[in-house]
């Protein structure tokens, strides 16, 4: 009796080929995409970060200065610091594609990384209450 038929084996290597096909082609066409960093306090835009690159900076938003991000000259940005007690949000590491975020969740901040041309709020996720 045998585990894989010779179909079966066809099959899972298609969908894995088809997969890493899928893969690679978004990579590719989202891999010079200019994009910014939105920063969120409690659901409220309160900075906007271009990460066009060349510049390597800290800084924090006036609303909770204990939380530090960092942003880097090949053009991500990441949490440096933060004083909530599990460090979620600065092993989330350097986020420098559009789609990616990363969230201080005790601290109320979300930073999400968005194309170029969007305007803050402008892409509703998701809306709650009446």
């Amino acid at each position: 009796m045998k585990f894989f038929k010779r179909t079966d084996l066809v099959i899972i290597l298609s969908i894995v080929l088809i997969s890493a096909a899928s893969w690679g082609i978004y990579n590719y066409l989202h891999e010079e995409t200019p994009a910014k960093a939105e920063i969120y306090y409690y659901s409220e835009l309160v900075k906007t970060v271009e990460l066009g690159g060349g510049e390597d900076r800290t800084f924090s938003i006036p609303q909770n200065e204990n939380v530090v991000f960092r942003l880097y000259q090949d053009g991500s940005i990441a949490f440096e610091e933060s004083d909530c007690p599990d460090k979620v949000c600065i092993h989330a590491g350097k986020l420098r594609r559009s789609g990616q975020f990363a969230a201080c969740l005790p601290n109320g901040i979300v930073m999400k990384i968005v194309p170029q041309g969007t305007r803050g709020g402008e892409d509703t996720d998701l809306v709650l209450g009446n």
